[in-house]
């Protein structure tokens, strides 16, 4: 069973915060939607040069974390890095 691998890719600025990253829900700063993406699957990034990196997950682990991002869209803010 080959379930599909969504690639989620990210842009960080020169001083580290997130500024492009993709598949983001409604509601969330780019930098706290990275947050969460790193808290639950930060074993699945891949960093590289040029301030870029990609995380690797399945289409089912990243509708997880993005249905949890709509049921808690305030909380964002108080995610880590929820600031930017």
């Amino acid at each position: 069973m080959n379930e599909e691998v969504v690639v989620i890719h990210v842009r960080f600025a020169n001083d580290g915060t997130v500024r492009e990253i993709g598949e983001r829900p409604t509601g969330l700063t780019a930098q706290a939607w990275f947050g969460r993406l790193w808290k639950k699957a930060g074993d699945k990034f891949q960093a590289f040069a040029g301030g870029r990196g990609i995380f690797r997950l399945s289409r089912g682990e990243m509708e997880e974390l993005q249905d949890h991002g709509k049921e808690s869209a305030s909380e964002g803010a108080v995610e880590k890095g929820g600031e930017g």
